[in-house]
């Protein structure tokens, strides 16, 4: 096979052969490069889409004999980030010599567990269903991707002619067909009838391609999608409009951002009727097409066509029969109008899993959307993380793609409805799902934590993240929301945080950080009200400005921020938390501490008349007092180190010694000890409790409540 291009304008080329140079003799080694390059556009393959294979001879360890030993992507991988470890290595001979007992396709779910019997690698991957696709291929490097361009053909109505004319016969044809050890013998089959083909399309599914080498293998594949995405375009160029035209004219950019994140919190309260999802939003201009066209309505009921399209986008999207350009202000009367929508599609799913189903069928999952269309404004999806309902967009997008392609070359077709459920409630996917961990205590919760940038804030924010929850990183300052950003994207990638820049004084910032709440993760569930400032002065040295500035941050920051989350609460329809960061000295009296003191009681007893008037939303609100926390704080800045030093006799570096000394079990309060604290309230085992104080000062008798 020769290299004709490395020029191409559908796919990228990323083969760099000073780097393939410094692999050259480990073909494991160029099957994770070919793979990572693959999975790096996603016009190739989506994320987890997509496997890949080498075969070369390694030593038995048993025997010392050379055998030949194939590396293909395990179960549950991922191309774009594939290592080593992701793979699963089998002796090639005992894979193949499975076709002696193998019984037929009624019990193809039986020979998963046989792959085990071939590992060569013991502590290797697990082996996926498409493990005998690559076995039963003789070539020593192989790519099955989901590219658009090839599903588009693939999924159109006259692909297998569409295909055999394009290529003039040097692409074969495998009908639709479930993955498995049958498919994997259609494959040799096809083959062994047409031996000099370079690759074969499965019908409605994705594309198999190979090569003697890893480079030879890339260039085949790139080469054939390319081609691919060539007939598609030029097909496009010739048509008056795609998907039938305009129907609908989409917002500004701007209004679109404006309705998604009014509109959002809504939607999750829906799609939470069963379990607590978080949102994605997209209004990628391709999403936009789809959805603002003429086409809409016959096409989308269709569903996708791709397994790993479906596996992750539902049988259907939920269109929306909202108008763009009316406003959505009345909440009520909103939720109103979307009920019977959600309800129709929960009898739809219903009645598709009563139809298709088996008797040995697992029972009917979640009946709620992954996918709302929201035309002339956009796509939302819902899932369990954010990664997934990021990845479910993707995946909708690239379906878009594929209906794109296949209705302008001939007519797009999906996956019969009893495939589909087959794919869906296949008990090796359910037996997939079963082994995946459990959900950490805070999955599918929402928080944001004002001041999270820093000290507190941020030793809250890190600890919920820890424990599975989406976390708004906010603050004052830019820089040091950005230094925390980075950090937080460091530890916990970059599905789980978001920022925005909040002044708790300032009511249009609140609102942008609230919908930026919305937009990035759907909503919000949890409420910190943390940031603050201390100053530490006499009754005549306290000026009006140090009043003023105190309880603007600390009595009205903490009632703006509540008035807007509770806005958002409410939306959504099944309560909450708001926690409320005040102080021993909201109930202890000092010297030097009036203007300070006096405010954070405010605050306690502001936290308390919520809880009051909340209760009936499910929101509970709750506080946390801490004391002298010293560590990565802004509270000593500002000259309060200073004041309390002065108001104890003591110097400020004796200041640490003298707080923890003073406490019934003389510790050192840190940051992480007041995140604790929050995480005790909304772990889940305090749900019935709300207007509490949670003391976490070491031990302060005279702050004792009762």
């Amino acid at each position: 096979m020769t290299t004709a291009t490395t020029q191409f304008k559908h796919v990228s080329y990323l083969w760099d052969e000073s780097k393939a140079a410094e692999l050259a003799g480990d073909e494991v080694a160029l099957l994770i490069y070919r793979s990572n390059l693959l999975g790096a556009d996603l016009r190739l393959t989506n994320y987890g889409g997509g496997n890949t294979s080498c075969k070369a001879m390694a030593k038995d360890p048993l025997t010392g004999e050379e055998k030949e030993i194939m590396w293909v992507k395990g179960s549950g991988g991922d191309l774009g980030t594939l290592k080593r470890s992701g793979l699963a290595a089998l002796y090639v001979d005992r894979l193949r010599s499975l076709v002696k007992v193998y019984r037929g396709i009624e019990h193809e779910d039986e020979m998963v567990e046989l792959f085990n019997h071939s590992i060569y690698d013991l502590s290797s991957k697990a082996p996926s269903i498409d493990t005998p696709l690559h076995g039963f291929l003789p070539f020593k490097h192989i790519d099955h991707l989901h590219p658009d361009a090839a599903i588009a053909i693939a999924a159109a109505k006259d692909g297998k002619k569409i295909t055999e004319q394009l290529f003039g016969g040097t692409i074969g044809w495998v009908e639709w067909q479930r993955p498995g050890f049958d498919l994997g013998l259609q494959l040799k089959q096809c083959l062994d009838q047409s031996p000099n083909i370079r690759g074969i399309m499965l019908g409605s599914h994705g594309l198999f391609t190979w090569g003697d080498t890893a480079y030879e293998s890339y260039i085949n594949t790139l080469e054939v999608i390319e081609r691919c995405a060539e007939y598609i375009e030029e097909a496009i160029s010739r048509q008056p409009a795609v998907f039938g035209g305009t129907k609908v004219q989409s917002l500004s950019k701007e209004e679109r951002l404006e309705k998604a994140a009014t509109l959002a919190p809504i939607l999750r309260g829906f799609c939470s009727s069963n379990t607590k999802m978080i949102g994605h939003f997209s209004d990628d201009e391709r999403v936009l097409q789809f959805i603002n066209s003429n086409d809409l309505d016959r096409l989308a009921p269709l569903g996708t066509s791709c397994p790993d399209h479906f596996l992750r986008t539902k049988i259907s999207p939920l269109v929306l029969d909202l108008e763009p350009s009316e406003f959505l202000t009345d909440i009520p009367s909103i939720k109103e109008r979307l009920q019977p929508a959600f309800e129709a599609y929960r009898t739809m799913y219903a009645d598709y899993y009563n139809n298709c189903k088996h008797s040995n069928s697992p029972a009917m999952r979640d009946d709620n959307p992954v996918v709302i269309l929201y035309p002339g404004v956009g796509m939302f999806t819902f899932a369990k993380d954010k990664q997934t309902a990021r990845v479910a967009a993707e995946f909708y997008t690239n379906a878009i793609n594929v209906m794109r392609g296949a209705e302008a070359i001939s007519e797009y077709t999906s996956l019969p409805r009893q495939e589909a459920f087959n794919i869906e409630y296949w008990l090796l996917e359910e037996a997939k799902l079963q082994r995946m961990p459990k959900p950490k205590p805070l999955s599918g919760r929402i928080a944001l934590i004002t001041g999270s940038a820093g000290g507190i804030g941020k030793a809250i924010a890190k600890k919920f993240a820890e424990e599975g929850a989406c976390v708004i990183i906010n603050d004052i300052n830019a820089e040091r929301m950005n230094g925390a950003m980075a950090e937080f994207h460091k530890l916990f990638g970059k599905d789980n945080a978001a920022s925005t820049l909040l002044d708790v004084t300032n009511e249009e910032t609140i609102e942008k950080a609230f919908d930026a709440a919305a937009l990035a993760f759907g909503g919000v569930d949890i409420i910190i009200n943390n940031a603050g400032i201390s100053i530490s002065k006499s009754l005549l040295d306290h000026s009006i400005e140090d009043w003023d500035k105190l309880y603007n941050i600390l009595v009205k920051g903490q009632f703006l921020v509540s008035k807007a989350g509770v806005r958002i609460l409410r939306k959504q329809g099944f309560g909450g938390d708001i926690i409320n960061i005040v102080s021993k000295n909201s109930v202890v009296a000092g010297p030097n501490n009036v203007g300070y003191g006096s405010a954070k009681a405010a605050q306690a007893h502001l936290s308390r008349l919520l809880a009051a008037e909340l209760g009936p939303d499910k929101v509970r609100v709750n506080t946390v007092n801490p004391d002298a926390v010293i560590a990565d704080s802004n509270i000593w800045a500002g000259g309060w180190a200073e004041g309390r030093a002065k108001a104890y006799g003591v110097t400020v570096e004796e200041l640490p010694a003298y707080y923890a000394k003073r406490t019934l079990m003389n510790e050192t309060i840190l940051p992480e000890d007041i995140a604790n604290a929050c995480f005790v309230f909304v772990s889940g085992l305090l749900n019935k409790s709300t207007g509490n104080v949670l003391n976490v000062d070491g031990g302060v008798a005279a702050a004792f409540l009762r």
